[in-house]
């Protein structure tokens, strides 16, 4: 079983240390101690909760079908434009979404800092590295 500490789960679920703790309290995740004596839960039931969180894979946020299986909402922070390319960043969640576009499409969205705007890839490699604990 993998254990995850109380303030991993958080950051994988996007919420709170003490919101963890209190689902911990409430029974809907199990509460364990890691080797060194710390509150921990099962990375099996988190992950399960961040499924449920989660929209359904395959549904853009606007409800359309999509083959495309990730999105990412979030807060555009920067918009850089040339009479070709634009280069659009978003801020979602703890991540920095990076995409390079026309600057016709870029212009047609009215992108711009601070407009919410959601990240949808489809790639055909995705690299997944294992994170190695301390």
């Amino acid at each position: 079983m993998t254990l995850l500490r109380v303030a991993e789960a958080a950051r994988y679920l996007g919420v709170s240390d003490d919101t963890v703790r209190r689902w911990v309290a409430a029974g809907r995740l199990a509460g364990h101690s890691d080797g060194s004596g710390r509150s921990a839960v099962d990375g099996v039931q988190v992950a399960a909760l961040a499924r449920e969180a989660s929209e359904h894979p395959g549904d853009a946020p606007d409800g359309v079908p999509s083959s495309a299986r990730n999105s990412f909402s979030g807060l555009v922070t920067n918009v850089v434009m040339d009479t070709v390319m634009a280069q659009v960043e978003l801020q979602c969640g703890p991540f920095r979404v990076v995409s390079l576009m026309s600057s016709e499409a870029a212009r047609e969205l009215g992108l711009e800092p601070g407009m919410p705007a959601t990240a949808v890839v489809k790639a055909t490699t995705v690299i997944v590295n294992r994170e190695v604990g301390p």
